[in-house]
């Protein structure tokens, strides 16, 4: 099992930035992908970010350059740096990590771009 903890999550302005941060805890094993999904009211949850244990990191186009998804592995923390944030990026962030061919996921934090 694995326990995913989040945090970092808050209201910001338009242009604002914002630091996520998810810990996991648990069995942990070093083939892994991280990262995180988001879910906006209506909509369906989007890959926002993904990072591997190899370094590889993968966002989708409505992030790119704009985000930046980094690692910790002496921590078995991943961090999804927001920086320009928009009122479309609003949604429940959620991290997950996938290993040994499960999925685990964190409780979800709420980010909220408003003026």
């Amino acid at each position: 099992q694995v326990q995913l903890v989040e945090s970092g999550g808050g209201l910001v302005q338009p242009g604002g930035s914002l630091r996520l941060s998810c810990a996991a805890s648990g069995t942990i094993f070093s083939i892994y992908v991280m990262g995180w999904y988001r879910q906006a009211p209506g909509k369906q949850r989007e890959l926002v970010a993904g990072i591997f244990n190899t370094g590889f990191t993968n966002y989708a186009d409505s992030v790119k350059g704009r985000f930046t998804i980094s690692r910790d592995d002496a921590k078995n923390t991943v961090y999804l740096q927001m920086n320009s944030l928009k009122p479309e990026d609003t949604a429940v962030y959620y991290c997950y990590r996938r290993q040994e061919g499960y999925v685990y996921w964190g409780q979800g934090t709420q980010v909220t771009v408003s003026s």
